[in-house]
């Protein structure tokens, strides 16, 4: 995993490095990190709070124990409700609304970073809705519906009763698409021309 690419922001590369390790190993097949946000306080941050968005979840990463440890606190998309950050003096406030539970927030997140993480955040919620319309979309097969036939009738009354039933599925096929104006038309003179 090359460091670099998530240094774009100013972010301090030896938490980078060190978060980005741990990530490694947690990542799913398919995934990748696409942006890392790094918590960084006015004076000294000794153990920063860091926010990692990936193409699958979003990844709060909490130092523990002076920083001898990490808490993960993981969202996959469809349990994020919304994201949300808030310029202050210091940074900005970035703020996660999860579908259940409550909020999680981290200060001190530099103001382009917490920008660049609303927007990255954002783009996989869009790709997550894009997904869920297109699931939406696909039709259903519906079964033809069944043919009623009538009570039998003298003769004479059964052969235009039933040449009008045969009228009717045709227009019914047509109206369906399920067969061309040409077909329809051939159809329906040669069932006229049986009256």
């Amino acid at each position: 995993m090359q460091i670099e690419q998530y240094l774009t922001d100013e972010q301090d590369p030896k938490t980078a490095e060190k978060i980005l390790l741990k990530l490694r190993d947690m990542l799913t097949s398919g995934e990748a990190i696409v942006y890392l946000g790094i918590q960084k306080k006015p004076a000294v941050t000794l153990m920063p709070d860091c926010i990692a968005v990936s193409n699958k979840r979003l990844i709060f990463c909490l130092p523990g124990n002076l920083g001898l440890t990490t808490n993960f606190i993981t969202f996959n998309w469809q349990d994020i409700k919304e994201v949300s950050f808030k310029e202050e003096f210091f940074g900005s406030k970035f703020v996660a609304v999860p579908q259940k539970g409550e909020n999680i927030a981290i200060d001190y997140i530099p103001k382009v970073q917490a920008r660049k993480l609303y927007q990255y955040c954002n783009e996989q919620l869009e790709k997550l809705q894009e997904q869920k319309l297109q699931q939406q979309q696909i039709p259903e097969v519906k079964a033809p519906e069944p043919v009623v036939e009538a009570a039998p009738t003298p003769v004479a009354d059964m052969q235009e009763d039933e040449i009008t039933l045969k009228l009717q599925k045709l227009k019914t096929l047509f109206d369906k698409q399920l067969i061309s104006q040409e077909e329809y038309e051939a159809k329906k003179a040669d069932l006229l021309s049986q009256l």
